[in-house]
């Protein structure tokens, strides 16, 4: 007989498998030309909704236009490379529009195309770190609450090219000062630049409603731009504010680097990589949830990685999946990778071809595409379900939503994962269980025949003897409360039993509790003995001294008391 070992299902992933581009695992299945015309009928349909939204975003961001196309250019032809999901667009994405445009008001646009470049060394770290598994453990509250918040402010940013207000110098950062001070400018509103921000976003979600397949923000963005041509419309546009659109790539460069150029751009990178890791792996879980298909998060980040320094050195700013543009893609039939490097293609065959007809585009138009952005970005449904879920959901909710507000991304990211963590502690510990064992009866119903032993009198509860079961993990947040229950042994019982038996998971605060637990038992005169332990329980409790001769062990409570009951009995 011959036997065949085979892998065990919790051996690790190999080096190759988790970093292997999508792409490479596409053409070693077979790529068919039925393949590449759907995916180039793709790659069309979604380079499509990305020339508008690209050069909004970057408008949005105190960038130029040009830079938000170099962006899904360079950096969305990467990601499709490199990408770790078969259908991941990257581009410039809405929820950096606020990192971006504070790094450009602090530092220039030499110091955000440094951040840009910094940050995606970060990604490549983390994800050849294998951490890319951790970032999905940010809790559901803390993502709607952020998300919500970066909504409320691109929306406050854009209300100047939306009303068409005119004033010098910049408006101011913070919300609580930006509102008056706007409110005060209010006099400097253009009828033309309003009624052309309202008509559009009337136009926008009638085509979302009516014609939902149709590129509506391309169609928006093109009459705009004839009718401010035809009628003469004293409006600002892409051509009056950024001189218009090169016809080509710039070539590869390096922005000025020095060490205290680095040290002051290192926290927006900080916050560009993380806010970065989070949307692109986002966007791939949405992807792999329209299509059955799994995605290597550790191999996205370092796609996700290489594309920000490549769009930092093209001058381009910061890349990540986007959610919107992936889902386009998903719809639209593609196939692979190939249909993102192909919306890439067709993005710099805009540029190459046609790039002058967008010098006519009215900023208040863009400004209207952001808006509805902003609106599909505030998910209302989620938000009002956290609110009414549960207190501790609508606390870290609300407390996320207020912070990236008033404070920072950063600083709610932080906090409401913090706040999440020890809800999540709180909500385990009371998991956690307690309970006295008592053998009143067998727990199987056995006929009576020759075999059944005889009535022992001894089989019932013995006074000397408490026995408790815990069940549930048994960590930090639980050691507390069961330490200070166990401890509460009578002079009255001389044996202790710690039933493990339902307890999957022990951490070394709660082995370490049992540990003391022991040695005040073992002081007083009482014995423990623990039952029931896993494997991995075992190693933790041994190795935080809760072993022999401190402790005792037996298989079961039953054979615990039957060698408690043979030692008093000699």
């Amino acid at each position: 007989m011959s036997t065949q070992t085979l892998p065990s299902p919790l051996a690790q992933p190999s080096f190759a498998e988790l970093f292997t581009p999508k792409l490479v695992t596409v053409f070693r299945e077979g790529y068919s030309f039925a393949n590449f015309r759907s995916d180039l009928m793709a790659g069309l349909t979604v380079a499509i909704v990305a020339l508008p939204l690209s050069m909004a975003i970057a408008i949005g961001s105190h960038a130029t236009p040009a830079q938000g196309l170099y962006t899904s250019i360079v950096g969305g032809f990467v990601v499709s490379l490199l990408s770790g999901s078969r259908f991941q667009i990257g581009g410039p994405a809405g929820a950096f529009i606020v990192l971006v445009a504070a790094t450009v008001q602090q530092h220039g646009m030499d110091g955000l195309i440094l951040a840009t470049i910094l940050s995606g060394i970060m990604l490549m770290a983390i994800g050849y770190l294998r951490l890319g598994t951790y970032i999905k453990f940010i809790p559901y509250p803390v993502t709607v609450g952020f998300t919500a918040g970066i909504a409320v402010t691109i929306f406050s940013s854009e209300i100047k090219p939306l009303l068409g207000l005119s004033f010098s110098g910049a408006e101011p950062g913070p919300l609580l000062e930006k509102i008056p001070f706007l409110w005060s400018k209010l006099s400097t509103l253009s009828p033309a630049a309003v009624g052309l921000s309202l008509t559009s976003i009337v136009l926008l979600a009638g085509l979302r409603f009516w014609r939902p397949r149709w590129p509506a923000m391309l169609i928006v963005v093109a009459l705009a731009a004839l009718a401010t041509v035809a009628l003469k419309l004293p409006v600002e546009t892409i051509g009056s504010q950024f001189g218009g659109i090169p016809r080509d790539l710039p070539l590869p460069a390096l922005p000025h680097l020095s060490l205290e150029k680095i040290q002051a751009v290192l926290p927006n990178a900080i916050s560009f990589a993380l806010l970065g890791a989070i949307e692109s792996l986002l966007s791939a879980v949405v992807a792999d949830s329209m299509t059955g298909r799994r995605h290597r998060s550790n191999c996205e980040l370092v796609g996700q990685g290489v594309a920000n320094v490549a769009s930092g050195l093209f001058g381009g700013v910061c890349v990540t999946g986007t959610v919107a543009r992936t889902a386009t893609n998903v719809r639209a039939g593609a196939r692979s990778p190939v249909s993102g490097m192909a919306h890439a293609l067709f993005l710099l065959l805009f540029i190459l071809v046609a790039a002058p007809l967008a010098s006519y585009i009215p900023l208040a138009v863009l400004a209207a595409v952001l808006a509805v952005v902003c609106w599909n970005m505030f998910e209302r449904d989620a938000f009002a379900t956290l609110l009414r879920a549960s207190r501790g959901d609508a606390a870290v909710l609300l407390a996320t939503f207020g912070i990236t507000l008033f404070r920072g991304l950063t600083e709610a990211i932080v906090v409401g994962f913090a706040l999440g963590s020890v809800l999540f502690i709180h909500r385990m510990s009371q998991t956690t269980a307690l309970e006295t064992h008592v053998p009143l009866v067998a727990e199987d119903d056995v006929p009576d025949d020759e075999s059944r032993e005889a009535y022992d009198e001894t089989s019932g509860q013995d006074p000397s003897v408490v026995v408790y079961r815990i069940s549930g993990a048994f960590f930090f947040g639980a050691a507390a409360s069961i330490g200070a229950v166990l401890e509460r042994i009578g002079d009255a019982h001389r044996n202790l039993i710690i039933d493990f038996s339902a307890v999957p998971f022990v951490d070394s605060t709660g082995a370490k509790t049992i540990e003391g637990l022991a040695h005040k038992a073992a002081q007083r005169g009482v014995g423990v003995t623990l039952t029931g332990m896993s494997e991995g329980v075992r190693r933790e409790l041994a190795a935080q001294g809760a072993r022999r001769p401190l402790v005792n062990k037996a298989p079961s409570i039953d054979q615990a008391l039957a060698e408690i009951r043979s030692k008093g009995s000699t």
